[in-house]
C-alpha cells in the first residue's frame, strides 16, 4: 500500500469507527471502488490500534472513574452503590455477548460476510431501523436511569456489527434509543460500551501481528511491514477518531439521526450501481 491510500483509509476508520455509517462497510468498499489491494494484516493492526488510542484518550477520565468505583464496590461489598458503579457493571455485562460473538464468529463471518451486496443490505436496513428507532423513541431517560435490560439489549446488538455495513455504534444507539433513552445517553453508553471491544480486537490483532513477524523472520520470502504505512494508518486513525467522539457528542445533543440515515441510503444506492456496472 503506499503512504497516501494509508492516510485515507486511517482517516476513513477513525470517522467511521464512531459514526452511525459502518466503519467495516467503508474498509472494503472504499478499497473495491478505487480498485487498491487488500490491506492485510498488519495494516488492519494499525487501525484497530488507532482507534483503540482514540477512545481510550477520549474517556481517559471516565475510565479511571469507573475502575476506581467498580474496585471500591468489591471490596466494600456495594458492587451498584452508585451511578457510576452501576455504569461499570453495566458495561462488563454489556460486552461480554459481543467478545463472545467476535470468538465464535469473527472468521467466519469474514469470510462469506463481505460482499457488496450484503453491506448495500445492512445500510438500508439498519439506516431505517436507526431512522424508526429516532421517530418513536421518547428519549427520556438519561444514562444515570439505565437498567440491566438496557445493558444485555445493546450489548446484544453490539454483536451484530461483526457483519459489514450494521454499524457498531449505530446499532447500539438504535438499541438504547428503542428503549427510550435519549440521543446523548444512547452515544455515550455507546462509545463507552465500544472501548473494551475496539481495544481487544486490537491486543487480538497485535497477537496476530507478533506471531506473523516472528514467523515471517524465519521465512527467505517474507515481506517485511511498510512501517511508515502503518504509523500513518495509526496516526490518521488516531487523530480522525479523537476528533469524531468529541464534535459527535456535542452535535448529537441538539440534532438528530437523519443525515447519517440519508448517507446510509446513499451510500447504499452508489455502492450498487457500481457493482452492477463493474461486475
Amino acid at each position: 500500500m503506499e503512504t497516501l491510500a494509508a492516510a485515507i483509509l486511517g482517516t476513513i476508520q477513525g470517522l467511521t469507527e464512531f459514526l452511525p455509517i459502518s466503519s467495516s462497510a467503508h474498509l472494503i468498499l472504499v478499497p473495491w471502488l478505487f480498485g487498491w489491494k487488500p490491506e492485510g494484516l498488519f495494516f488492519d493492526v494499525a487501525l484497530h490500534f488507532g482507534t483503540a488510542l482514540a477512545v481510550v484518550g477520549y474517556f481517559w477520565t471516565d475510565w479511571v472513574i469507573l475502575a476506581r468505583e467498580g474496585f471500591r464496590g468489591v471490596i466494600e461489598g456495594k458492587l451498584l452503590g452508585n451511578s457510576q458503579r452501576r455504569l461499570a457493571w453495566y458495561l462488563v455485562v454489556g460486552t461480554l455477548p459481543a467478545m463472545i460473538a467476535g470468538l465464535a464468529f469473527e472468521k467466519y463471518i469474514t469470510e462469506y460476510f463481505r460482499s457488496p451486496l450484503i453491506t448495500v443490505a445492512t445500510l438500508i436496513v439498519f439506516g431505517a431501523l436507526l431512522y424508526f428507532a429516532e421517530k418513536t423513541g421518547r428519549h427520556n431517560r438519561s444514562l444515570d436511569q439505565l437498567t440491566w435490560g438496557d445493558s444485555i439489549s445493546i450489548g446484544v446488538s453490539q454483536s451484530l456489527a461483526l457483519i459489514p455495513g450494521v454499524s457498531r455504534s449505530g446499532i447500539t444507539m438504535t438499541t438504547a434509543m428503542l428503549r427510550d433513552n435519549d440521543r446523548a445517553a444512547a452515544a455515550r453508553f455507546s462509545f463507552l460500551l465500544s472501548t473494551p471491544v475496539i481495544v481487544g480486537a486490537a491486543v487480538l490483532e497485535g497477537w496476530r501481528f507478533l506471531k506473523t513477524l516472528r514467523l515471517s523472520a524465519d521465512s527467505v520470502a517474507s515481506v517485511p511491514p511498510q512501517w511508515t504505512v502503518l504509523i500513518v494508518g495509526t496516526i490518521c486513525a488516531a487523530i480522525t477518531g479523537f476528533l469524531t467522539i468529541r464534535y459527535f457528542l456535542r452535535y448529537i445533543q441538539n440534532n438528530s439521526f437523519l443525515p447519517f440515515v440519508l448517507y446510509r441510503f446513499l451510500l447504499a444506492i452508489v455502492v450498487l450501481a457500481f457493482y452492477f456496472r463493474y461486475s
